[in-house]
C-alpha cells in the first residue's frame, strides 16, 4: 500500500483531541481474521462507504466494509458538521464550458439533493445528530465582497431554485452575527449536524441489515483475478464480486493503480471552545444558531453549537508534522481570536486536523473504475462531504447493483478526473497556490 503524505497524517494523532469523539462512543467491531466472501466490498467507513453500505444492505445486498482504522476515522469524524451545498469547486463559468449549461444545472440540483438525502436519512433512520441552522451565511470579510454577494443572487435562484438573502452589516447585528463582517448571504439549504453521530447511524442501519463491518484491517493489496476481487488485509481477505473505493483523501496511490494521481490531500483544522457563558455571548454578539463561513479564499467556517460551544475552522497546511500541526494551532487560534476578540480568554478544549480530497478537475467523481470492470469509486469533495459524499454513496449503490436508478447521477460526476503533475510530489505544487490565495484574501 502506497500513500502520499507522512505516516502521521494516517495515525491517530491529528484527530486524539477531536471534539466529535466526546460525544459519542465508536462502535465496537471486529477486526478480519479470516477468509471471507461477499457479494460487494466497500474500502472505507466513512460517508461514502458507510452511505453506500446502508443503501446496498437495505436492498438485500452482501456487503462488506473494510475500514483501516476505526469507522469515520478520516474527514468524516473530524470535519467541521456543515451539511451544505458544494462539492464542487468548479465554477460555473469552467463547468459551462466543459460540460454545457443542461449538465451544469443538473449538478447543481443534486446538491441539493444531497442535503435533502441527509436530512431524510437522519429522519428515517431517528438519528438525533444535533442540528440546527437554518441554511448556510456566507460573510463578506471585504467591504467590495458585499456586491459579489448581492449579484450572485440570480445565479443561486437558477442552480438551486432559491431565494438568497442579503443581510447589511447593521442586519448583522441584529441577527446575532456580529464580527469583522461586512455584509453576509444565506442560502435557506443546509443545517449543522454532529458528524460522528450521523455517520455511526449509517453503520448501525447497515448492521442492522445484513452488512458487515470490520475495523483495524487495512486493505494491502488489491488484485483482480478472473471475475473475482481479493483484498488482503494483514489477518485475513476478502473476495468480492465487486468492490467500491472510499478512501477519498486518506486513499493509497496503488488501490488501485488507477488512484495514482488523481486526488490531492488538503488540510483543515478545527478548534472547539469551551460552552460560552450568556455574558460572554452578548460581548460578542454572536448568538446566532447559523452555520456561516466567510469570502476568504482560504476559508474559516465556524458555527454556535446547540451546546453553545463554538466551532472554528479553517483551511491551510501542507504537511503533517509535529512543527506543522504546531504552526497550523497558533495560526487558527489567531485567526479566531482577531476575529472573536471579546472571546480572547475562553477556553479552547479541542483541537485536531485532517484531510479533505481535491481533484485536478475541480469536480468530484463518482463511478465505474476505467479498465476495471466491477470496481467503483467515490472522491474529491473539496470539503463539503457530509452531504455530496452521502450522496456519492447512494449513487455507487445504484451503480454497482444496476437497473433502474433511484439516485439521478449529472454526467459531469462520471468525468474521469486527470493526474495531477509531479505525481508523489503534488502536495508541492500547493505551496504557490495558497501564496496567491492568501494575496487574493488581502
Amino acid at each position: 500500500m502506497k500513500r502520499l503524505c507522512e505516516a502521521r497524517a494516517y495515525s491517530a494523532k491529528p484527530v486524539a483531541a477531536c471534539y466529535w469523539a466526546s460525544t459519542t462512543d465508536t462502535p465496537e467491531l471486529a477486526n478480519l481474521t479470516q477468509d471471507i466472501n461477499t457479494e460487494i466490498a466497500i474500502i472505507g467507513a466513512g460517508f461514502t462507504g458507510l452511505s453506500a453500505a446502508h443503501h446496498l444492505a437495505k436492498r438485500g445486498a452482501d456487503v462488506t466494509v473494510i475500514e483501516a482504522e476505526f469507522p469515520a476515522f478520516g474527514a468524516t469524524g473530524r470535519n467541521g458538521g456543515f451539511c451544505c451545498l458544494g462539492g464542487a469547486q468548479a465554477k460555473n463559468a469552467q463547468l459551462d464550458k466543459r460540460y454545457g449549461k443542461v449538465q451544469r444545472l443538473a449538478y447543481r440540483r443534486s446538491e441539493v439533493a444531497a442535503v435533502g438525502l441527509v436530512k431524510t436519512l437522519l429522519a428515517e433512520l431517528n438519528l438525533q445528530a444535533d442540528t440546527h441552522s437554518s441554511g448556510e451565511t456566507l460573510l463578506a470579510h471585504r467591504a467590495s465582497d458585499c456586491d459579489s454577494l448581492k449579484n450572485s443572487r440570480a445565479q443561486i435562484k437558477e442552480d438551486y431554485g432559491v431565494e438568497a438573502l442579503f443581510h447589511s452589516k447593521s442586519e448583522l447585528r441584529q441577527l446575532g452575527m456580529q464580527g469583522p463582517f461586512h455584509g453576509a448571504l444565506t442560502i435557506p439549504i443546509g443545517f449543522g449536524l454532529n458528524p460522528r453521530k450521523y455517520a455511526y447511524g449509517l453503520l448501525s442501519s447497515a448492521v442492522k441489515n445484513g452488512g458487515k463491518v470490520f475495523v483495524s484491517s487495512p486493505v494491502i493489496d488489491l488484485k483482480k483475478a478472473g471475475e473475482t476481487f481479493r483484498l488482503t488485509t494483514p489477518q485475513g481477505s476478502i473476495t468480492a464480486d465487486r468492490v467500491i473505493i472510499a478512501t477519498n483523501a486518506y486513499a493509497a496511490e496503488d488501490l488501485p493503480d488507477w488512484m495514482a494521481g488523481r486526488f490531492m490531500p488538503l488540510h483543515s483544522s478545527v478548534i472547539v471552545t469551551e460552552p460560552l457563558t450568556p455574558k460572554q455571548i452578548e460581548a460578542q454578539g454572536w448568538s446566532s444558531a447559523q452555520m456561516a463561513y466567510d469570502t476568504r479564499q482560504l476559508l474559516h467556517y465556524f458555527r454556535l453549537m446547540p451546546n453553545r460551544q463554538f466551532l472554528f475552522g479553517m483551511r491551510g497546511g501542507l504537511f503533517s508534522t509535529d512543527r506543522s500541526e504546531a504552526a497550523i494551532q497558533k495560526l487558527i487560534t489567531r485567526d479566531f481570536h482577531t476575529m472573536f476578540p471579546a472571546w480572547k480568554r475562553v477556553k479552547i478544549r479541542h483541537f485536531w486536523t485532517g484531510m479533505v480530497c481535491m481533484t485536478r478537475h475541480q469536480i468530484p467523481f463518482i463511478g465505474a473504475i476505467p479498465n476495471l470492470s466491477g470496481a467503483y469509486a467515490g472522491f474529491g469533495y473539496h470539503g463539503n462531504g457530509v452531504a455530496m459524499a452521502s450522496y456519492a454513496g447512494a449513487v455507487l449503490s445504484d451503480l454497482v447493483i444496476g437497473g433502474a436508478p433511484n439516485f439521478e447521477r449529472p454526467k459531469l460526476l462520471g468525468t474521469q478526473p486527470p493526474k495531477f503533475p509531479l505525481g508523489r510530489y503534488r502536495r508541492h505544487l500547493l505551496a504557490p497556490a495558497y501564496a496567491l490565495k492568501y494575496l487574493q484574501d488581502l
